[in-house]
């Protein structure tokens, strides 16, 4: 147990037990002086001190001088929100323009910041913008589902068409000719949770990305070839040793702009009876 980790401003805290209800692993307390550390496990979350509405306490693992105030933020409206998560969209073709590493780093630090299972985080990212790899990591994928095909795997049927399309007209069904491809990594001892906590990551970049005029689009064939092992393009990749690929994300500038929002299959709900 770390008692340093907490730090309490006794001057200026008022006991209003806010840290205390917002800690997620009640590693914090409210003793006779105010809060303090009684348990074992602070996962960084960085609640308490972002909680605290005089700035009395501050945790090592999330400094207070590291939190951004929330004082002037400007909040969506319902309707605005709801129409800005809808006009996200798949794109699947893109420009031939080069995206920046600067905007894919600007892209990529706000991907860091969902939210993961325990805030145990783990997601590292793997960047490639070399058209000639990428052109590669298509034949590898297609070669891996044409194999599928060919052994009567239960996915054969869905790898048939965009292999036979591939085959036939040379298309890019698998990263559409995308400039880059975003490879979510994590430990290969952390796989389980390191997937979702990528899918997390992912969908933050793919929110994102429209506001610095970015488009993006899940490389699904390419992640599921590379969470079976498929050696030839793991050499490809050129990952890091014991690393597993858990996400894909084709990144670009959309070819086309969309003009109006697509509807989705009606809300399903059921109610506790």
């Amino acid at each position: 147990m770390n008692l340093d980790l907490i730090q309490v401003n006794q001057e200026t805290c008022i006991h209003c037990g806010f840290c205390v209800d917002v800690c997620p692993t009640v590693f914090i307390t409210m003793g006779d002086q105010g809060p303090q550390v009684t348990g074992q496990n602070c996962i960084a979350c960085g609640h308490c001190v972002a909680v605290c509405p005089v700035e009395a306490l501050d945790n090592a693992k999330t400094p207070l001088s590291q939190q951004l105030s929330l004082e002037n933020m400007p909040v969506l409206d319902a309707d605005t929100a709801a129409r800005f998560l809808r006009t996200r969209r798949s794109i699947r073709s893109y420009k031939q323009d080069p995206v920046s590493r600067e905007k894919i780093l600007q892209l990529l630090d706000i991907a860091r910041l969902a939210p993961t299972g325990g805030n145990t985080q783990g997601v590292a990212y793997h960047v490639i913008d070399n058209i000639d790899t990428l052109h590669k990591i298509t034949s590898a994928v297609i070669d891996w589902m044409e194999e599928q095909v060919q052994k009567g795997s239960s996915w054969g049927p869905y790898y048939a068409a965009p292999v036979d399309n591939y085959r036939k007209t040379g298309k890019d069904v698998i990263l559409r000719d995308a400039p880059c491809l975003i490879v979510g990594i994590v430990a290969e001892n952390f796989q389980s949770r390191g997937r979702d906590n990528t899918h997390f990551s992912l969908s933050y970049a793919e929110l994102y990305a429209p506001s610095i005029e970015l488009g993006t689009c899940w490389a699904g064939f390419f992640e599921a070839c590379a969470a079976i092992g498929y050696q030839p393009l793991l050499n490809l990749l050129g990952l890091p040793e014991k690393s597993a690929v858990t996400g894909g994300l084709l990144l670009g500038y959309p070819k086309y702009t969309y003009k109006r929002l697509v509807d989705r299959n009606p809300l399903q709900v059921t109610w506790e009876k």
